[in-house]
C-alpha cells in the first residue's frame, strides 16, 4: 500500500546520539508532504481526465460503428437499388423489343396485304381494260359496219306520211 500524505507527516524517527537535524528533517518531510500532495492531486486529476477521454472515446467509437454499419447498410441499399434498376432496364428493353418486333410484323403483314390488293386491281384492271378496248372495238365494227351505209341509201317519201296522217286526223 502506498504512503499518503498523513503517514509521512506522522512518521517519527528514533533519535541517536549524533543524528540529523531536526528542523532540516521536519522542513525536508513537510517540503516532501506538499511535493506528494501535489502528485497526488496531479494523479487524480489525470485519471479523471483518462476515465473522461475513455468514455468520449468509447462514444466515438459507438459512433464510428454505428456509422460503419450505416455505411454497410447504405452501401448494400445501393447495390440492391442498383440491381432492381438493372433489372427493370432489361425488363423494360425486352418488353421494348417485343413491341418493336410486334410493330415490325403488323406492318410487313399490311405491306404484304397491300401488295396483294394492288396485284388483284392490276388484275382487275386489266381485265376491265381488255374488256373496255373489247366494247370500243365493237362499237367501231359497227360504226364501220356497211349497214350505215344502207341506212343512208335509204329514202323515205315523207309526204306519203303526210297525207296518211291527215287522213287519220280527219277520221
Amino acid at each position: 500500500m502506498p504512503l499518503t500524505p498523513l503517514d509521512i507527516h506522522n512518521k517519527e524517527f528514533s533519535k541517536g546520539f549524533r543524528g540529523y537535524d531536526e528542523d532540516e528533517v521536519n522542513e525536508f518531510l513537510d517540503q516532501l508532504i506538499k511535493d506528494y500532495e501535489m502528485l497526488i492531486r496531479e494523479k487524480k486529476n489525470l485519471e479523471d481526465k483518462v476515465a473522461s477521454l475513455n468514455e468520449r472515446l468509447s462514444h466515438f467509437t459507438s459512433i464510428e460503428e454505428t456509422l460503419n454499419k450505416s455505411i454497410v447498410v447504405a452501401q448494400e441499399a445501393a447495390e440492391e437499388v442498383k440491381g432492381n434498376a438493372q433489372k427493370e432496364a432489361k425488363l423494360i428493353i425486352r418488353e421494348a423489343e417485343k413491341n418493336a418486333d410486334r410493330i415490325v410484323n403488323e406492318a410487313l403483314s399490311k405491306a404484304r396485304k397491300i401488295a396483294l390488293e394492288i396485284e388483284e386491281l392490276k388484275k382487275q384492271s386489266k381485265v376491265f381494260r381488255t374488256r373496255f378496248k373489247m366494247l370500243i372495238e365493237a362499237q367501231l365494227d359497227l360504226i364501220d359496219s356497211d349497214d350505215w351505209e344502207k341506212l343512208m341509201e335509204f329514202e323515205v317519201d315523207a309526204t306519203e306520211f303526210e297525207l296518211e296522217e291527215e287522213e287519220a286526223n280527219q277520221t
